[in-house]
């Protein structure tokens, strides 16, 4: 079985939308403000946004199952406040919901948390408990800059997001770390905020000792880690002069990569320098790069071809990345899909 742990609902009917920019217009003129229930998608329109869009991909590049969430950069935690945020993301679990049981063989849920800037995490544990308890989902997306490109909140080592973890624990799920919109001009959202903060989450946990608290916590840090496999030794070099474990004993045990890169050379780097005990399939598609490589006539986002091509890996390394680690990682897809016979 082949599982992309990384896939995000880009592709929802443009009501979602529309409701979201009226919630939005709320904010400031009150009588704008829509209600949950006027937002009206059929079951039939969710099945032609995914059977025309994610599925028709899925069967044509060879993937199976998708761990499915919310548009990371609809998510967009810094507009509003918490009510704002918390509304939105029900709405949005709920649609993801939604599709995992049109389509439950490929497709299983991963919740969108309602964060807002300078609001305690532990608001959050609620949505976080429903989608996991009563929607089946088997993590969260957890996004460590609320504030959508000026890092307003503490580091993800602080205790300020603690209650999350405890919960986490609790209930046995992985984090994503993923960002939304960038607001801050310097940072386009996915070529560089994106890609910044799967760096910035790496090192934040590099210099502190999260995982002593919480030796169980697992982060999945998407995008192929950011800059992290690039600069492996930097970072070696860094947590040495730190007088840290080397760092497959102070993160690897705790830390997770996706596949999300989207040309051969990235991979080949990637499966060379990170343990393949540590990497996991993704392609985040339909989603950040969408077109064809005209050096290669392929879609960027076809990952899987990158895989079956790096030349270091064996048919026991691609099982590991394609389908062993997902259901090591996610406990709760591993459970669930036994229980279907898988």
């Amino acid at each position: 079985m082949i599982i992309d742990v990384h896939g995000h609902y880009t592709t929802a009917p443009k009501q979602l939308e529309e409701w979201r920019n009226r919630q939005i217009a709320g904010i400031k003129d009150p009588a704008a403000k829509p209600k949950t229930s006027e937002l009206k998608i059929s079951d039939d329109e969710l099945r032609d946004s995914i059977e025309s869009n994610q599925l028709r991909l899925m069967k044509e590049r060879g993937s199976d199952l998708t761990i499915f969430s919310p548009r990371a950069s609809f998510m967009a935690h810094h507009i509003g406040d918490f009510e704002v945020s918390s509304t939105w993301a029900g709405i949005c679990n709920e649609l993801c919901y939604r599709v995992s049981k049109l389509f439950p063989d490929h497709f299983i849920g991963v919740a969108m948390l309602p964060q807002s800037p300078g609001v305690d995490p532990k608001t959050c544990i609620p949505e976080l408990e429903k989608c996991v308890k009563e929607y089946g989902f088997v993590g969260i997306n957890l996004n460590p800059d609320p504030s959508g490109g000026h890092w307003t909140s503490p580091p993800l080592t602080d205790r300020h997001w603690y209650p999350i973890y405890e919960k986490m624990v609790e209930l046995d799920i992985p984090a994503m770390i993923h960002v939304s919109t960038s607001c801050n001009a310097c940072f386009h959202t996915t070529g560089a905020h994106y890609l910044n903060a799967d760096t910035t989450a790496f090192m934040q946990c590099l210099t502190a000792d999260l995982f002593k608290d919480f030796p169980t916590l697992r982060f999945l840090i998407p995008h192929g880690g950011g800059a992290v496999p690039y600069h492996w030794g930097r970072f070696r070099g860094l947590a040495q002069e730190l007088k840290k474990p080397l760092l497959k004993d102070h993160l690897l045990k705790n830390i997770f990569f996706d596949t999300c890169v989207y040309h051969q050379p990235g991979i080949n780097l990637l499966t060379d320098v990170i343990p393949v005990d540590n990497i996991l399939f993704a392609s985040e598609m339909i989603g950040a790069v969408r077109g064809i490589d005209p050096e290669t006539g392929f879609n960027y986002d076809d990952t899987k071809r990158y895989i079956e091509a790096a030349p270091t890996l064996s048919a026991k390394d691609r099982y590991k990345i394609y389908e062993g680690n997902a259901r090591r990682v996610f406990p709760r897809l591993d459970a669930a899909l036994k229980a279907r016979g898988k």
